[in-house]
């Protein structure tokens, strides 16, 4: 196999004309790779993408290939994939304000150029679910939110269009399963891209704690933060310890990553209702 790219979280290579996806147990804060890993943190998360992409395939195709036509090496961790040409902008759906929707919201009343209604806190449900894309930024630097205008001039009007509702009827589908398993599903970010004839095609990781916020219902209460069953709880270690947000990032101390394993884990359980 040749090494094609190591991202923050995925290496990708090649193989026999594919593509192999494997996710590591690297986490990813602010876009800065911690030094410290997640244990199983990969295959959990490569699991918990097969499932739904199952769940979804009715939407949107998507790049699977094989989960076990993989080398040895990354069995559990690793998907052959499709090659596709993935679009120039992260797609995100949020059903509630948060993280940096929340602070854009509380400086300009919008979320990328949407504007939302007066005297929402952190944690409040949205009136419907909006889609707030962003910049795909290089390793190393934060993407940004952008409109949808900003979509439309880098993909075009018909691109943009079905990006908007391929993201938010993943994210309605998604969160009304998790919603019946006690799950909310705060937002969640989808990668799309082109197959070689042409059809848009949903590809990376789907729904899974790396790329959305998982809250417990039973405990959710707007105006807070919420606990999370996502890598938020080491992301609000990593802010708690002082970190400007640039490399290096600190070492992990041993109970947050046994805390924050256990969070995937649960989320993957709660989800699927399978036992890791």
């Amino acid at each position: 196999m040749k090494l094609l790219h190591s991202g923050k979280v995925r290496d990708v290579y090649e193989d026999r004309g594919d593509i192999v996806l494997v996710a590591s147990d690297r986490v990813s804060v602010y876009d800065v790779i911690l030094p410290t890993p997640i244990p199983d943190k990969g295959k959990i998360l490569t699991r918990l993408s097969l499932w739904w992409f199952e769940r979804l395939a009715d939407i949107v195709p998507n790049h699977v290939i094989s989960a076990t036509d993989v080398p040895a090496e990354f069995e559990g961790r690793a998907v052959r994939c499709r090659r596709l040409e993935m679009a120039r902008v992260e797609c995100v759906a949020r059903g509630y304000l948060t993280g940096g929707g929340l602070k854009e919201y509380l400086a300009s009343g919008t979320v990328s150029g949407v504007p939302l209604p007066p005297g929402l806190v952190d944690g409040s449900r949205l009136p419907e679910p909006i889609f707030t894309p962003s910049t795909k930024a290089p390793l190393g630097e934060h993407d940004e939110p952008i409109s949808y205008e900003n979509v439309v001039a880098l993909e075009g009007a018909e691109a943009a269009a079905e990006f908007r509702r391929i993201t938010l009827e993943i994210y309605r589908r998604g969160s009304e399963l998790a919603a019946g398993r006690g799950v909310i599903i705060a937002d969640t970010k989808i990668e799309l891209g082109r197959a070689a004839d042409g059809t848009l095609t949903l590809g990376d990781e789907v729904l899974t704690s790396d790329s959305s916020r998982f809250w417990p219902a039973d405990r959710w209460e707007p105006g807070r933060p919420q606990f999370s069953f996502d890598k938020q709880y080491v992301r609000d270690w990593a802010t708690g310890t002082g970190w400007d947000r640039r490399e290096p990032a600190p070492e992990v101390p041993e109970e947050v990553v046994e805390v924050t394993r256990a969070r995937y884990v649960e989320a993957y359980e709660r989800i699927t209702g399978e036992t890791w």
